[in-house]
């Protein structure tokens, strides 16, 4: 096992542990939560698309139709195609901003709702 890194997701305020050895798609997916858009796996697909705003990330070959070489110098690169060299702040973008956004406001609210009755109490 590697070092482990804190990766924090600026859009939902959640920070996970991800090994440098795992992509921090992965790590995402260790969050154990609906709403991951999860791909390829292999840097093709684009759906997996994050801005590094903080930290150092070792990236493997991507997709030039889904990260120019331009967006790769500002920090913008696939989650699966990504790894954790230190503690990394991030930011989805395009499609999976979209998704775990709207997952995690649903979350939220579900969480705000009272629990259901149990069928066993009386009415």
């Amino acid at each position: 096992m590697g070092h482990r890194h804190a990766v924090s997701i600026r859009n939902t305020a959640e920070t996970f542990a991800c090994d440098d050895a795992e992509t921090l798609l992965r790590g995402m997916e260790l969050l154990g939560r609906r709403g991951i858009p999860v791909g390829c796996r292999g840097g093709g697909c684009g759906v997996c698309k994050v801005r590094i705003d903080s930290g150092e990330v070792r990236t493997e070959k991507m997709s030039r139709q889904h990260v120019s070489a331009e967006e790769q110098a500002s920090g913008v690169v696939l989650a699966c195609r990504a790894y954790p060299c230190s503690d990394v702040q991030l930011s989805a973008v395009d499609k999976m901003a979209r998704c775990i956004e709207r997952s995690h406001a649903r979350s939220f609210f579900d969480g705000l709702r009272p629990p259901a009755p149990s069928p066993d109490s009386p009415t």
